[in-house]
């Protein structure tokens, strides 16, 4: 197709909703366990009350702006337009959960001995217990707000659970919040049968009792939950501590302007009125709903003991096959370059190579960027531990990660407290890329050992997130990592890399330059393709040379989890472009870009999405494979991820349909065939 400005590219947010759909899918699919369908359900309904607070409140601030400021500014986006598709799009997938959960997941947890009750179902004695239950332990916890003429505007928390009615006729509304804070989501109820495993929703129990206590029926109550804007406006960040300004917006991200009120969709319209004038919403803002929010509290459902074959069963992490048994991992990858591939390797190899460093006398620092650390971090534990035996500890700490805000706050300070050289902010931009690089004395002078990686150093999300790491000690690339760490001390301005792709500086150059060479390769007849694996390709410049390279004939696969503007297929960039996503148990979260290089393949690694943010505003690092044993190992997961019998949806078109790419029941999917493969590879590994 010949290319041009109007290039078509699908809308950012509305390509995020097709990625949230394929989730839906995954709750919707029987071949999946009744458990890992609900966890789905909560990863669905976590997504889009993050999508509320980030996306649609951005929306909103930026419907405010003239139009004719938007042409100055060369921004085509019309926000009015992008919203009312925003909650057509809503709406239809909320009545889709609906109805996967009560046609699919109810009636299949029911035939299991496992119910969830509603107060009309109680038997004589569970109505006793429940009356019992409120009046006891949840009325102290129970407090009615009001909403009328003489009463003001109560404040509703971000993303709390509420039930509306009206206690003493229409004109005054009353609120009650449920006492998530102070109980379970789940209510175990005494069992009505033997055997049968019986729970009610926290809303039902607080329904009831409020039934009993006002004489309403319990039909006269109705959920509502409200969704505040979420993001920190740091109008500078120059000038004083970037930390003190973090710490003061983080008190007001829970009281920020409401985005979205999720509501019963049998809420009287008078109702709905009323709550849409207190609270200053527009007809956007109010999406209809069940009469039960905060699904993501599924995530955590009571799983009866015995009933372990209700969800898939783990896979535990396997031990790396040359580090499992090694005396010293320095020592091992000094010899050479060691692949890791999480969740399927076990992530106790990263925290355990800062150990050894902590012990080593001929180690001078340990240098590291932390993006998003775990709660109770071995990662951060064995800093501490370098830091008691007095070596240098340089950590950069991304003070503006969305949501861990404070905990990277918190670690700061803790190694800051221990003697660590902490660094918190580049202006204008976010230090997104997962670096470690470890400084050793020699004869010599000062070698480098680098561990470069896709995912963050979390060994929480390092269990559910599948992720690549090298760990390296080829001075090409560990030399390069020691001058991206001069950069963020602030000791180089110019970072001349000859081997590393690095955001801001030579990244989207880089890429541009592969792809073109591509292109040559392709009108010169010879071997021309592009293989990418990503979460979000978003930014419209790179997608239009990819378009422009499809035109010359390079074929181009693309495997791209969530966000995708790109378009495949008659109405985009025709048959050289396919796009598939992959969303099963573990999260795709590691990045990946091959280029033919002439049937010389060249594999690169990255913490980089093709996105504007990643290419321009954000501190990250591609990475090339020089071993050819470990790019050949990252191709081949990607070509059994490509053949996924059962988990692959082929994006095609401007309204991608999600269309399963085939449904092979009885073969492994993608994840479990390169856990069984790289399980396989550890049993005939010789051990030295």
């Amino acid at each position: 197709m010949a290319q041009s400005a109007e290039t078509p590219l699908t809308p950012r947010d509305i390509s995020w909703l097709h990625f949230n759909h394929r989730v839906l899918q995954e709750a919707a699919d029987p071949c999946n366990p009744l458990y890992d369908r609900l966890r789905f359900l909560a990863i669905y309904s976590s997504n889009l009350d993050e999508f509320y607070r980030v996306r649609v409140a951005a929306l909103r601030s930026f419907r405010k702006v003239a139009k004719a400021d938007r042409k100055d500014w060369h921004i085509a986006l019309r926000p009015r337009r992008v919203l009312r598709e925003i909650k057509q799009m809503v709406k239809a997938q909320q009545a889709e959960f609906g109805a996967i959960f009560r046609t699919g997941i109810l009636p299949g947890l029911a035939e299991q001995g496992i119910y969830l009750r509603k107060p009309a179902e109680f038997t004589p004695q569970q109505v006793e217990w429940a009356f019992a239950f409120y009046f006891r332990d949840l009325a102290p916890h129970i407090k009615v707000l009001n909403i009328g003429p003489a009463e003001g505007t109560p404040f509703l928390e971000n993303q709390a659970l509420y039930l509306a009615f009206h206690a003493g006729g229409e004109a005054v509304l009353s609120l009650v919040k449920i006492p998530v804070s102070h109980f379970p989501r789940f209510i175990a109820l005494p069992a009505s049968a033997e055997g049968a495993h019986e729970w009610a929703f926290l809303d039902d129990m607080v329904r009831h009792g409020l039934g009993q206590q006002f004489g309403l029926p319990g039909s006269a109550f109705y959920a509502l939950k409200l969704s505040r804007d979420a993001d920190l406006y740091l109008e500078d960040e120059y000038g004083e501590d970037i930390v003190e300004k973090i710490r003061r917006s983080l008190g007001k991200r829970e009281v920020g302007a409401p985005t979205r009120l999720l509501y019963d969709d049998r809420m009287p319209k008078p109702m709905r009125q009323q709550l849409k004038a207190c609270f200053g919403l527009s007809k956007y803002d109010m999406v209809p709903g069940a009469p039960y929010h905060n699904f993501h509290d599924f995530a955590d459902f009571p799983l009866p003991d015995g009933m372990a074959g209700l969800q898939r069963e783990t896979l535990p992490p396997l031990p790396h096959p040359k580090l499992q048994h090694a005396a010293s991992l320095i020592d091992e990858v000094l010899e050479a370059d060691q692949f890791l591939h999480f969740p399927y390797h076990d992530y106790r190899a990263v925290p355990a190579l800062i150990r050894e460093a902590a012990r080593r006398p001929e180690v001078a620092y340990i240098k590291i960027t932390l993006y998003r650390a775990a709660d109770r971090s071995a990662v951060i534990s064995a800093l501490q531990q370098a830091l008691s035996n007095g070596k240098r500890v340089v950590a950069f700490i991304e003070a503006k990660a969305r949501f861990d805000e404070a905990a990277n706050l918190h670690w700061g300070e803790q190694l800051e407290e221990q003697g660590a050289e902490v660094r918190y902010n580049i202006p204008g931009l976010k230090v997104h890329t997962k670096l470690l690089l470890i400084g050793l004395k020699s004869p010599e002078g000062l070698r480098h050992l680098a561990y470069l990686g896709t995912g963050n150093f979390n060994e929480k999300t390092a269990r559910f997130y599948t992720d690549f790491a090298l760990m390296t000690a080829d001075a090409r690339l560990a030399d390069e990592v020691a001058l991206l760490f001069a950069f963020l001390e602030g000791r180089r301005e110019q970072l001349p890399f000859r081997h590393l792709m690095a955001a801001p500086s030579n990244l989207r150059a880089s890429l541009f330059r592969l792809i073109e060479q591509e292109v040559a390769q392709a009108r010169a007849g010879g071997e021309a393709w592009i293989f990418l694996k990503m979460n979000n390709l978003e930014d419209a410049a790179i997608i239009r040379k990819l378009y422009e390279a499809c035109e010359a004939g390079v074929k181009v696969r693309m495997i791209v989890r969530g966000i995708c503007r790109a378009v495949a297929g008659p109405e985009g960039a025709g048959e050289n472009m396919q796009i598939i996503s992959v969303v099963d148990r573990y999260l795709e979260h590691a990045r990946a870009y091959i280029f033919a290089n002439g049937g010389r393949p060249k594999t690169f690694l990255a913490s980089a999405d093709w996105m504007t943010r990643n290419l321009d505003h954000r501190v990250e690092v591609a990475f090339p494979l020089y071993d050819e044993e470990i790019a050949a190992e990252v191709r081949k997961v990607m070509e059994l991820q490509w053949a996924d019998p059962l988990k692959a949806r082929c994006i095609e078109g401007l309204e991608p349909d999600n269309r399963y790419m085939r449904r092979t029941l009885g073969e492994p999917t993608s994840q479990e065939a390169i856990y069984q493969r790289m399980k396989a590879a550890l049993a005939i590994t010789p051990v030295l």
